[in-house]
């Protein structure tokens, strides 16, 4: 038993000097083989957050329009009969087509308000003629269309003057001249100092409601 023990010691040593030749002699034979690279470079790497996802999307600018071909039939109609009490000069011509709306304008008064009495009293000349002059200048001037609301097929509104839906900041020269043909100038300086069109609007939706005449706030 005696001589065993040094034997058995002797050897187990022996293993533990061949343990680290074995994994030299293992290295190598991986590097001979091209793999060492590859899985060291598959440890060295961790999971990368993504940092590359889109950023949210800018709502496109509004589109100016002049032009009345791309109007819904609708809203022509309405805009033909609002232009008809304008020839007239007679505010009492808008009662027609205040009073067929299902849905009342908000004219800025209160419910039930009569709409002529109403447009009367805020006019200089107690007739209504310059409310009725002032709708004119808008209906020449351009407009937009908007999408309010959920319902995707009926959410679409046309906007005059286009003021009331784009930054004043960021009017062209022309524009800024469009804008005193509405507003005088002390008015038109206000107004952009504040950032928002609070003249005269008419707001007319797709499938021929009249929502809006009023002055904005």
């Amino acid at each position: 038993m005696e001589r065993g023990g040094p034997a058995i010691r002797a050897g187990s040593r022996t293993g533990r000097r061949m343990g680290p030749r074995i994994g030299l002699i293992g290295l190598i034979v991986l590097v001979a083989c091209g793999l060492v690279g590859p899985i060291l470079q598959s440890q060295s790497q961790t999971p990368k957050a993504d940092t590359d996802a889109a950023p949210a999307q800018k709502a496109p600018p509004l589109k100016v329009r002049y032009e009345t071909d791309d109007l819904p039939s609708a809203v022509v109609e309405l805009r033909e009969t609002l232009l008809a009490a304008i020839e007239a000069g007679q505010i009492e011509e808008l009662r027609q087509a205040y009073d067929m709306s299902a849905v009342k304008p908000d004219i800025g008064a209160p419910p039930k308000t009569d709409a002529v009495a109403h447009w009367k009293s805020t006019s200089g000349d107690t007739q209504g003629r310059d409310v009725l002059a002032a709708l004119s200048l808008i209906l020449d001037s351009g407009y937009v269309a908007v999408r309010r609301g959920a319902d995707i097929e009926n959410n679409q509104l046309f906007v005059w003057p286009y003021f009331a839906e784009i930054p004043l900041g960021q009017l062209t020269p022309r524009q800024e001249v469009e804008l005193l043909r509405l507003v005088p100038a002390a008015a038109a300086r206000e107004m952009k100092e504040k950032g928002k069109y609070t003249g005269w609007r008419l707001v007319i939706g797709a499938d021929g409601t009249w929502h809006a005449f009023r002055k904005g706030e």
